[in-house]
């Protein structure tokens, strides 16, 4: 099972920082989730929430605007070369202050990762809650992995059949709703299944016992002593 740090090391780092992707390589994870966001000259900024925390909205912003430690997805990239998995979720859910029915973002990360050689090395996956919005990223590029983010999986039937109907290779339920079952249910599929976000010990050995395919955490460090002690 994958250990993939979540926006880095945020246990120990702010999340979705240079030195939390760094930190989270040291700590001995495989890879990292980190957030992408549209802002208004089209720069890919990292960062969970649509607004920083003085209240700026990225989207109203440009590159010029943004504060040091918020880096852009290339620089990310740059840094995350020794990786074996980068997790790029990108944020576009139309409850955010920020959403873009256009879903404009997806075909500025698919230009970014093309520029990088990075469309079908399978070092990179794309992820999003907005199933349109990830579904408008296999458009673009087919050979790039694609993953449905969801959180609520009590009903993992209809969630596993779209998932595939849509071409994606994972599913990114929310750890609470982890069964057998599930796992069981995506592997039949043809799907990985990756979850977020846990960091407790016993639940990551359990989560590895099923098959689990990588587990976003925020601890890196703690995760990597409970499976490879």
């Amino acid at each position: 099972m994958l250990i993939l740090g979540h926006q880095g090391a945020r246990a120990t780092h702010p999340g979705n920082t240079i030195a939390a992707f760094a930190a989270a390589l040291d700590q001995g994870a495989d890879g990292v989730e980190l957030d992408v966001r549209r802002t208004l000259d089209g720069t890919l900024a990292l960062s969970h929430d649509p607004a920083l925390p003085d209240g700026r909205r990225l989207v109203d912003l440009g590159a010029a605007d943004l504060p040091a430690e918020v880096p852009e997805l290339s620089e990310a990239l740059r840094v995350l070369e020794p990786a074996r998995l980068v997790n790029v979720e990108i944020k576009n859910w139309p409850d955010d202050t920020d959403f873009d029915p256009a879903m404009a973002l997806a075909d500025a990360v698919v230009a970014a990762l093309a520029d990088r050689g990075e469309l079908d090395d399978g070092r990179v996956l794309v992820s999003c809650f907005h199933l349109p919005t990830v579904d408008r990223v296999h458009e673009l590029a087919p050979g790039l992995a694609t993953a449905w983010l969801v959180f609520d999986a009590r009903e993992p039937g209809p969630l596993i059949e779209q998932t595939v109907a849509h071409d994606h290779v994972a599913i990114h339920p929310n750890q609470a709703f982890i069964t057998p079952e599930l796992v069981d249910a995506a592997h039949a599929a043809g799907l990985a299944v990756n979850t977020w976000t846990c960091d407790d010990p016993e639940r990551l050995r359990w989560f590895q016992d099923l098959g689990v395919d990588a587990v976003v955490t925020n601890d890196p460090a703690l995760a990597v002593a409970a499976l490879r002690p």
